[in-house]
């Protein structure tokens, strides 16, 4: 497992019974995650402290218990980067930390690269792989099919000192824009797609991941440019194991691109002890690239 250990404004203090607690800045949440299935004795007193906790309804959705110093918003920073948080009323914070590991190996990748990069953020949310990526000097498509995400996203690249970056915000279904760009002869050195399990395209259209992960992850291999340096898809959903995406990633490039494919689970290190796995990510690396 490739752990986000390289926070210093977020901390996974500890983890049980169903929950997380969690610093995020100078806040300490609770909420819920399916991982943790173990029921360990609480390992922190600051879950008796915490400023807010978040409980899920048998309706769908959840409410925050405000116990705390509990702000509608905040910033926290990564590696020069800041990034708005705001609890949302689905337990979300507006950054996934696991992904932090990724950053990190997007941002090495390009810098080493030595040449221009031009990297396609399929899925990009609040846009934490975006930045990360024109923090090192690629120019980036971020997509997303929320528009209070894209708008999200660009206040975090405000926030970072990234607003003049060459990026490029785009509220559209990742698929259709995909479509849309080879189409138009548009050309990418990199892939990131951090594709939900189920989610809606902005005019309702579904997205189920099985259903659709193949002909996406296919859709988009037409569009890497003649020298790609990475592709890289993540994946929340248990019944798609890194193997299988690493799988249908190294079946569809490397005939075209040689190069070779890596995955592994993503986690975060756990203060009270271990670590808690939270996704997986499957790479297709050209030769001499390294996550």
């Amino acid at each position: 497992m490739r752990l986000a250990g390289n926070w210093k404004e977020y901390e996974l203090l500890d983890a049980t019974g169903g929950n997380r607690l969690e610093r995020w800045g100078k806040t300490i949440l609770v909420r819920p995650d399916p991982q943790v299935v173990w029921r360990f004795e609480e390992a922190s007193p600051l879950w008796q402290r915490a400023d807010a906790v978040y409980h899920r309804s048998a309706s769908g959705g959840g409410r925050w218990e405000k116990r705390g110093r509990f702000a509608d918003e905040w910033t926290i920073g990564y590696d020069g980067l800041k990034l708005k948080v705001s609890p949302t009323g689905f337990k979300h914070t507006g950054i996934f930390p696991e992904q932090g590991v990724n950053w990190d190996a997007y941002r090495s990748m390009i810098r080493a690269a030595g040449r221009p990069i031009r990297v396609l953020n399929l899925f990009g949310y609040t846009g934490g792989a975006t930045l990360a990526c024109a923090a090192a000097g690629a120019s980036v498509c971020h997509v997303d099919a929320s528009k209070g995400m894209v708008a999200w996203a660009r206040e975090n690249a405000a926030l970072s000192g990234l607003a003049e970056r060459p990026i490029r915000w785009i509220v559209d279904d990742c698929g259709k824009f995909v479509q849309r760009e080879a189409r138009r002869g548009s050309r990418y050195d990199a892939v990131i797609m951090d594709p939900p399990s189920y989610g809606r395209g902005p005019s309702g259209e579904v997205w189920k991941l099985e259903d659709s992960i193949f002909e996406l992850v296919t859709a988009c291999g037409a569009i890497l440019s003649d020298t790609p340096l990475f592709f890289a898809v993540n994946s929340y959903t248990t019944g798609l194991s890194p193997a299988v995406m690493e799988y249908m990633v190294r079946r569809l490039l490397c005939p075209r691109y040689g190069g070779h494919t890596a995955s592994d689970e993503i986690g975060l290190p756990v203060t009270s002890g271990g670590a808690l796995p939270a996704g997986a990510t499957s790479f297709w690396l050209a030769d001499g690239a390294a996550q």
